[in-house]
């Protein structure tokens, strides 16, 4: 159990200073509650501080890329360009963090390596890995979905004696990749945004391919100062368009019809206008892109044909051309991806045909051939949704830890992608089993803090001690998310989204598919009824909401 100071008290500890932390600290430290943020980074900013890697950028537009619960922030900040560069992410959270004055209430530099649940004080017990331990009330993650980076446990990894950096934790002074022999292993959305970038400054870059990527062009461009004026001035109805979209986008199904009931010469133009403009809107081309395996492979050969067009050598061609489901692995956006392997600086190795068999001093060796290295690139993404979580040691009633409960993928069973039953008080912000990174995030993150800080307020004005998920609103909960995963190509095709890219663990999709606005009314309905599914327990009366 966790020891504690009992001076240290808190009304709410919140884990994480990126997009959902800042904004909790901020809901709750309006309405009243004592609440601080730990960060384990020197500085605000979450995945966008440690993502530095060449060419990261978001691939959701610029103006709805930020929080709206603010007029005054969306007034005074103004976004450059289509998509956002990391660079310019970060510096818009540090505006916020200063306009909000956020940093008295963030203690930085501070992992949070446990919290148990004491059951007899219906609080929590939290302790940070300088042995400093705090006591709160209401314990809430904001640790994001992809923030656990993940290097395989390749043979010999530590043997490597050149430089190596993994894309989710790059160097904050810039890599000299001049002149040198490059290798970069991983072509998931950072390997395709690091690998055009990285490609003009090294003297050779070498790309170590698993699994091709469907990519589709970003065409990114500078915003025009007049198109900034009128998005400001009509920016409530971008607000109530995101908030009850499908995915927290601007763009809808551009033919809310069937691929199958176009020709192929239709389907051929509709898909070349889509292409040309650019962005997330491709898989949004026909309504049955995601359900339907015939309609999606006319999408799939349309992105393969461009392949051909664009690669000069067939055999690369070939080799960077996917088979499987389009976008039921996370779709990418580039911006000259397909075109870098057309440089003569540019070498892509398959390793699904000849895997890595180990790093050595030198450089990499697959089971074809060695090569040899300046500097390694771990593009190897991340151990997503329940990773970040397992960093902490989270125990609810009993004891219980949190990775044991989940440890089947079959049981990783959230209420809502909030709550879980065994552990009150507890909340999560983007949690397993809700919408998170099948949407815009940040419009996902407010809905949870703004239903979080709802919660949070009805608890002490009907002077509840604790609200805990019931056990069977979760497994409800979960069958209904299963049962919308399962109806679509999603859990079709293994990816991160399945826990796939990780080794031994348990596959599960833990993404609620429903759609940003229907998940949003749902949990507003929840609330309405009383926080149904949930059980209060106030002046040692327990309320149960079925």
């Amino acid at each position: 159990m966790v020891q504690t100071n009992q001076s240290l008290k808190l009304d709410a500890v919140v884990v994480g200073a990126g997009f959902s932390g800042l904004y909790m600290l901020y809901r709750l430290r309006e309405a009243g509650f004592s609440t601080r943020v730990f960060e384990a980074a020197t500085d605000v900013g979450g995945v966008w501080y440690a993502n530095r890697y060449p060419g990261a950028k978001c691939d959701s537009e610029s103006i709805i890329y930020n929080y709206t619960f603010s007029n005054e922030l969306l007034q005074e900040w103004t976004w450059t360009s289509r998509f956002p560069e990391q660079a310019e992410i970060l510096n818009y959270l540090n505006f916020v963090t200063d306009r909000l004055d956020l940093r008295r209430d963030i203690q930085f530099n501070t992992r949070i390596s446990a919290a148990h649940y004491d059951e007899e004080n219906k609080n929590w017990k939290i302790e940070a890995d300088d042995g400093t331990a705090y006591i709160a009330k209401y314990f809430i993650t904001g640790v994001g979905c992809l923030s656990a980076s993940n290097i395989p446990n390749f043979k010999g990894l530590t043997s490597f004696k050149g430089e190596a950096y993994h894309t989710g934790h790059w160097p904050h002074e810039k890599v000299d990749f001049s002149g040198k022999r490059v290798g970069l292993i991983g072509t998931g959305s950072s390997g395709i945004q690091a690998i055009p970038v990285i490609a003009e400054e090294a003297g050779h870059l070498t790309v170590f391919q698993r699994t091709p990527a469907y990519s589709t062009p970003a065409r990114n461009y500078r915003y025009d100062p007049e198109f900034i004026r009128q998005t400001k001035a009509n920016y409530e109805e971008i607000r109530q368009q995101i908030r009850w979209s499908k995915m927290g986008y601007l763009h809808k199904v551009i033919n809310n019809r069937s691929a199958l009931e176009d020709t192929p010469e239709e389907r051929q133009q509709e898909y070349e206008k889509v292409w040309e403009k650019g962005g997330l809107g491709f898989s949004q081309t026909y309504n049955d892109l995601l359900v339907n395996g015939e309609s999606n492979e006319t999408a799939s050969e349309f992105i393969r044909s461009k392949i051909d067009e664009i690669i000069k050598d067939s055999n690369i061609a070939k080799k960077l051309k996917p088979s499987y489901y389009y976008s039921a692995k996370r779709p990418v956006l580039d911006t000259n991806y397909y075109e870098t392997f057309n440089r003569n600086n540019v070498t892509l190795v398959d390793v699904k045909a000849a895997p890595i068999v180990e790093i050595t001093p030198k450089g990499l060796k697959t089971s074809e051939a060695e090569h040899e290295l300046d500097v390694i690139v771990f593009a190897t993404g991340y151990d997503a949704m329940t990773g970040p979580l397992f960093k902490i040691d989270i125990r609810g009633k009993e004891g219980v830890s949190l990775k044991d409960k989940w440890a089947d993928g079959t049981q990783t069973r959230t209420y809502l992608g909030i709550a879980n039953a065994g552990f009150p008080n507890m909340f999560m912000i983007t949690g397993p089993e809700s919408p998170s990174v099948l949407s815009n995030v940040p419009v996902s993150i407010e809905q949870h803090v703004e239903w979080i800080g709802d919660c949070i307020e009805y608890l002490r004005n009907n002077e509840i001690e604790t609200i805990e998920a019931n056990l069977d609103a979760e497994e409800a909960w979960s069958k209904h998310c299963r049962e919308l995963a399962e109806s679509t190509l999603l859990t079709k095709v293994d990816s991160w989204y399945t826990g796939a890219n990780i080794k031994d663990k348990p596959r599960g999709f833990l993404i609620y598919v429903g759609g940003v606005g229907q998940y949003r009314k749902i949990c507003d309905d929840v609330a309405a009824k009383g926080y149904e599914g949930f059980s209060l327990i106030f002046t040692n009366k327990k309320i149960t909401t079925a």
